[in-house]
């Protein structure tokens, strides 16, 4: 072997070097070849350089959009997404008028792979009924990203035990899965269980007592009805829950 040290190399004619076939240039001990060479950024503006395991590719990286469902459908991922990141909650548990509020729906979040995927059957929750002074309140229903991911829904006042607030949901399937917020037992102005989206409907004395009926689509998703005035004015519904879906090439 040959060593030649030299600070310029050149070609002898023209400008280019050329290695012939079947030889190779090392740099520190790596052999180079094309596909060392950074890919022609010609028509990639805007686009990040990856590996694709062989070579170096341009390609749009990070979120391309965010898809969020109130209500329940059918999810078909956008063109060249593979990967999503999904939240999901359940709906929140119904209120009483007296008192007791309803707990919240359950709360799950993760990655779930979309290559092969043409489409994901999206469940909302609806939230629990409201009831009067000591009945049960409705529980709030389950709400799921396929059958990838779950949130049950929470229980509403009083039907875990008289005079108390519903215990909330909880969720399955996902990276992270948490219970909701549990609801409040008896005294008066109590809120409904919070979710991870925020807190539940106002409650209060004030318009004879229905206050709380007023704005109980005020509130953050899947959370708990919060409780009325007196017995003779319902606590507020729960709140449906949701699904939201991060795309990612």
């Amino acid at each position: 072997m040959s060593t030649i040290f030299v600070n310029n190399i050149q070609a002898s004619t023209g400008n280019t070097v050329t290695i012939p076939q079947g030889h190779s240039l090392q740099l520190g001990g790596t052999t180079l070849d094309s596909s060392s060479l950074m890919p022609d950024p010609t028509g990639n503006a805007g686009k990040g350089v990856a590996s694709d395991g062989s070579s170096y590719v341009y390609n749009s990286y990070g979120a391309k959009g965010i898809i969020t469902y109130t209500t329940g459908g059918t999810y078909f991922p956008s063109s060249g997404t593979k990967l999503v990141y999904v939240r999901v909650v359940g709906a929140g548990g119904g209120g009483s008028g007296y008192s007791e509020t309803g707990g919240s729906g359950g709360f799950v979040e993760g990655f779930v792979s979309m290559v092969g995927v043409a489409s994901v059957q999206i469940t909302v929750g609806n939230g629990g009924s409201a009831t009067y002074y000591s009945g049960a309140a409705g529980q709030g229903q389950t709400s799921s990203f396929g059958t990838y991911m779950t949130a049950t829904g929470g229980n509403g006042a009083n039907s875990n035990h008289q005079h108390c607030g519903g215990t909330p949901g909880i969720g399955s399937g996902g990276q992270v899965n948490l219970y909701g917020g549990g609801g409040t037992g008896h005294g008066h102005n109590g809120k409904g269980g919070a979710t991870h989206f925020g807190g539940a409907m106002a409650s209060g004395h004030p318009q004879g007592g229905s206050y709380t009926a007023n704005h109980q689509t005020h509130a953050a998703p899947g959370t708990g009805g919060s409780n009325g005035w007196a017995s003779s004015y319902p606590g507020g519904v729960g709140k449906e829950g949701i699904v939201v879906i991060m795309e990612f090439g």
